[in-house]
């Protein structure tokens, strides 16, 4: 059974991201029961509030990725507004900051200034390409990082450009790296009492999701260099995808076994057998004639049902390629929550990806709400640090402190 109490209760998250990769180790964060005060740069605050889909002023992606933080929006080129800062570090547990690299310490919370204030406090500093090297004081987002390691030359035609993925892959992942360093640097400083710095990039991550690419061209001293193929794998047969009737089907039947039960569904239980296909360096080396086979066998079908039918049968690995409105309708993604309708008091009810990560002592789905820009600022700096109501307001007066309706 699921206890009451969040498995990071407790702990609080200084949190002065923006954008994706940042923000979500911070929501996950706030996901697991942790206090993310998330701190926005007046006048405008983090600038996804921008980013669309928007209604009425209201960002879709922003309540997103910053559900269950309280948001503190100040002018940190103020002295006030910095000298705020230096007040809250000591309250903290964690720092979290996704700026360029630099930029942080231009601000005066550099990691040696913030461990001045706090010996004990971990800090996460994400960036595209980490803190140090020739491409560090570069500006990059998540594609930037995904065209350095490789990765973007390898989707796409062989004879086309290469081609963007359409998803946070990079920025998202790189947040979770960057959440699994903070939470090692907490159990390490629970046995030592020691805070640290801990830092990722998307670089890093995105190089670390060469699976066979790196170890391939290195080992085969450039006799087998990976290249984008399209709809098919470059390295192992049969994976990719082929046209059923109704959608795009991807199959996945690369090892001897899950081959010998593709050839069984379709009915071509001498494949195998054939020396064309024996192995897979022979499927790869007559990959345009395998593929040639399994599509007319495809062509050949009533409807897509049966050949679903069939893999079932034979345990093929396989799926339909759901387009996002398919995949947010799919009984299974609503059972798991994969897929979660929440709440927002401007937005009403909408679709969001649910969390990723399951525990059995924990529920998984907390009610969460993102907040309006600045929505915390006094409560903030009452329960922290004590200010009276009348300092508040003269730090709101003079500009220090700023609001917005959304």
């Amino acid at each position: 059974m699921a206890t009451s109490k969040p498995m990071l209760d407790g702990y609080k998250v200084l949190d002065f991201t923006q954008v994706l990769a940042g923000p979500t180790t911070s929501r996950y964060m706030a996901e697991l029961g942790a206090e993310v005060v998330k701190v926005e740069i007046a006048p405008n605050g983090d600038i996804s509030r921008q980013v669309p889909y928007l209604r009425d002023g209201r960002s879709g992606y922003y309540v997103q990725q910053n559900r269950g933080k309280k948001s503190l929006c100040l002018d940190l080129k103020r002295p006030a507004g910095a000298a705020i800062i230096r007040e809250l570090i000591p309250k903290f547990d964690v720092l979290v900051e996704n700026f360029a690299p630099g930029v942080i310490g231009r601000l005066g919370f550099d990691y040696q200034s913030v461990k001045a204030l706090n010996a004990k406090i971990v800090m996460c500093s994400i960036s595209t390409f980490g803190q140090h090297g020739p491409l560090a004081t570069r500006p990059g987002y998540d594609f930037i990082g995904c065209a350095y390691s490789g990765v973007l030359s390898m989707i796409g035609e062989p004879d086309r450009t290469p081609v963007l993925p359409q998803v946070g892959v990079g920025d998202i992942s790189t947040g979770v790296h960057g959440l699994t360093a903070i939470l090692a640097a907490l159990l390490h400083r629970e046995r030592t009492g020691e805070g640290q710095f801990v830092e990722t990039s998307l670089l890093d991550c995105y190089f670390s999701y060469n699976d066979l690419t790196v170890h391939m061209a290195s080992l085969s001293r450039g006799a087998a260099l990976p290249r984008r193929t399209g709809s098919h794998h470059f390295g192992v047969a049969p994976l990719g995808v082929f046209n059923g009737k109704s959608c795009p089907i991807l199959i996945m039947a690369s090892t001897q076994h899950q081959f010998a039960y593709l050839c069984q569904a379709m009915g071509r239980p001498d494949l195998p057998d054939d020396p064309r296909f024996k192995s897979n360096t022979d499927r790869m080396a007559n990959l345009e004639e395998l593929k040639r086979i399994i599509q007319e066998w495809f062509d050949s079908m009533a409807g897509d049902d049966e050949i679903f039918r069939l893999f079932d049968e034979y345990r093929v690995p396989y799926a339909p390629v759901l387009n996002v409105e398919q995949a947010i309708a799919h009984p299974h993604l609503r059972e798991n929550e994969v897929v979660r309708t929440i709440s927002d008091r401007f937005l009403g009810e909408f679709d969001v990806p649910g969390f990723p990560l399951r525990f059995s002592q924990y529920p998984r789905h907390p009610q969460l709400d993102a907040p309006t820009l600045g929505q915390h600022n006094g409560s903030i700096l009452r329960e922290y640090l004590g200010y009276s109501p009348e300092r508040i307001e003269t730090l709101e007066r003079e500009g220090v402190l700023c609001q917005g309706p959304r």
